[in-house]
């Protein structure tokens, strides 16, 4: 597997088979990473990065009554429950992880999701990886043991994690790969924006 923050660290449980959905902590953040995961997955695949923002739902209840009725939600929200609020189409021609060194969220968003489409290797093929970029990219496309797979991290002011990953050789929610620190580059790029430097980066 090549080296990048988007990309898992550790060697990868494919899962082996349809059955129950796998169980997911009841919290905040490992439910709206979920939500996120299974909206994006409608989408179906070879779609671009995405970022998500994750706002507190009594408060963008508070601030706009009427998504109510579009979230489905009936009464008081579960209290600490965060709703995805999807962002602009990110530039095509930057990846996520130089957008999210540039990025710094407002006040009222308490946490935030990625989405990202990754291929990747076999720790055996390691030595094999070009160098530069665009050669690694065709290496990887056209190895015969290549795993694609849909990443989702999320993170919060906290300092919570979550993630969720689904194979594309798997593509059934009850094989989604789930757990608080699958993509630590990630994750900590993504905290990055939560917790800036106060004279870096662009609110969304």
């Amino acid at each position: 597997m090549t080296d990048q923050p988007g990309q898992p660290d550790q060697p990868l449980a494919i899962p082996t088979g349809p059955g129950e959905p796998p169980p997911v902590p009841d919290t905040p953040l490992a439910q709206a990473v979920v939500e996120v995961e299974q909206h994006v997955g409608e989408g179906g695949w070879d779609q671009p990065a995405q970022l998500f923002a994750l706002v507190e739902t009594a408060d963008l209840l508070r601030r706009e009554p009427g998504l109510a009725v579009l979230l489905g939600l009936e009464g008081e929200p579960a209290p600490g429950s965060l709703t995805p609020v999807q962002q602009e189409q990110l530039p095509h021609d930057r990846p996520l992880e130089q957008v999210l060194e540039t990025l710094v969220w407002p006040d009222d968003v308490v946490g935030c999701a990625a989405v990202v489409e990754r291929t990747v290797l076999p720790p055996e093929a390691d030595g094999d990886v070009p160098s530069d970029p665009d050669e690694a990219a065709r290496f990887a496309a056209a190895h015969p043991l290549r795993q694609e797979l849909r990443l989702v991290a999320g993170t919060t002011r906290a300092g919570d994690s979550f993630c969720a990953m689904r194979f594309r050789s798997h593509d059934d929610p009850s094989l989604v790969v789930t757990g608080p620190d699958l993509v630590p580059g990630l994750l900590q790029l993504l905290q990055a924006t939560l917790d800036p430097d106060p004279e870096a980066g662009d609110a969304p």
